[in-house]
């Protein structure tokens, strides 16, 4: 029998396969994944509907996928599905099956196969989880990314996973790499935006003192309640106050009908370096949030992306994006447009420095540069150095950001 490529989302019409799950040969059960695809730099499974033997796959990685074509063939199972126990040729197979599934994941044959995709049981091979022990949230029990959260906090796996994560993989001299995945898209999507955006760079310093000083002295409580307070959501936040006190900027063109879209939400984007590349999902409606929803909601979009698992939903409908090489090191970045939007705002190292005080004496401050990118077809110099300073206004006075939303 055929089995084609189900819908994967509203306005999804094909998508990248990233690799098999399966291979001919292998026997499945209903709801295994069969494959992993890539929409919009976000990757998923696709299940299998049928319980039976693959026979054969089309297709592989960096393929392009339609919906309703034919991706691989099976024999179906339901004739055995119905056998008893005794049956031996039915249970030859569970075992057969019991027996593979559980060398590839470390366990037991004897023990019971927890059902997990592929990057759950990589997430907890790493962080050394036992999924045998894991009860799952998802439908017929499949464990979820975040079923593995309790353990991890009750067992302080993830401080550990955090100092021993692998090093970063940078290529290997006199090979070939495939322009596939993630990185494919990210190149398509940047030589778009380069070849449709005339844009102009913009620099300015600002002292950050009193935001060291006041997330230095925050940080210990947070993570006391389990909140990750980085330098990040200060940026984040200056930046959607910013927006609110010059409108042009969170805006985009709409060529088409020749019209400059002045948004009224602020949907701010933060890049997400990953394995496979860099992301940029969206932290919804900031200006409602206050700054510690900010940074609990950015660091769930950072370990959903890291580990492979970011939601096509969460990729979507950006205002504007902030990205941060600050962490890695270098003072100053050009950051490329996310079109369509028509400003980014990059982040460099926080640095301490000799500056001078209004008073001509010297003073040791935390200086940190940052880098504006604009579309020049809707944003002149002038608007762009405007927006700049009330940035700094408010990362230089940030305990006014720590003051809730009016609703």
């Amino acid at each position: 029998m055929d089995f084609a490529l189900p819908e994967i989302g509203e306005g999804l019409y094909e998508a990248e396969l990233v690799r098999w799950l399966v291979q001919p040969g292998d026997t499945v059960k209903r709801g295994q994944s069969l494959l992993e695809v890539l929409t919009d730099k976000a990757t998923m499974d696709v299940p299998a509907p049928f319980a039976g033997k693959i026979t054969s796959v089309v297709g592989e990685a960096g393929a392009k996928l339609k919906v309703g074509q034919v991706i691989l063939s099976y024999q179906d199972a339901r004739g055995e599905a119905q056998a008893t126990a005794a049956q031996k040729p039915a249970a030859a197979a569970v075992e057969r099956t019991v027996t593979k599934v559980a060398r590839s994941n470390g366990s037991s044959a004897g023990s019971a196969i927890p059902v997990a995709a592929p990057s759950v049981r990589h997430l907890a091979r790493k962080l050394g989880i036992d999924l045998s022990r894991i009860r799952g949230s998802g439908p017929a029990g499949r464990i979820l990314l975040e079923d593995l959260a309790p353990n991890i906090n009750r067992d302080g796996v993830l401080a550990k996973h955090r100092s021993s994560e692998p090093p970063a993989e940078f290529g290997r001299p006199g090979t070939r790499m495939k322009l596939a995945g993630v990185r494919r898209r990210i190149a398509e999507h940047l030589v778009d935006a380069k070849k449709r955006i005339p844009d102009y760079s913009y620099v300015d310093e600002c002292d950050v003192t009193e935001l060291v000083r006041l997330r230095n002295s925050m940080r210990d409580a947070c993570a006391r309640n389990g909140i990750k307070l980085t330098y990040l959501p200060f940026f984040v936040k200056a930046v959607a106050e910013a927006l609110k006190e010059v409108p042009l900027v969170n805006s985009s063109l709409d060529e088409e009908a020749g019209e400059i879209v002045l948004h009224d939400n602020y949907h701010i984007g933060i890049a997400v370096a990953t394995p496979s590349g860099l992301i940029v999902p969206v932290i919804r409606d900031v200006d409602t949030k206050d700054l510690f929803q900010v940074a609990a909601e950015a660091e769930r979009l950072s370990t959903e992306g890291k580990s492979g698992r970011a939601r096509r939903e969460d990729l979507r409908g950006g205002t504007f994006t902030v990205t941060s090489t600050g962490g890695i090191g270098g003072l100053i970045s050009t950051p490329i447009i996310n079109h369509p939007e028509v400003g980014i705002m990059g982040v460099g190292k926080v640095v301490r420095r000799p500056v001078y005080d209004h008073d001509g004496h010297i003073k040791p401050a935390d200086i940190v540069y940052l880098s504006f990118t604009f579309d020049h077809r809707v944003l002149d110099g002038a608007i762009g150095a405007a927006f700049g300073n009330v940035v700094k206004r408010h990362l230089e006075h940030p305990a006014a950001l720590l003051v809730p939303a009016k609703k």
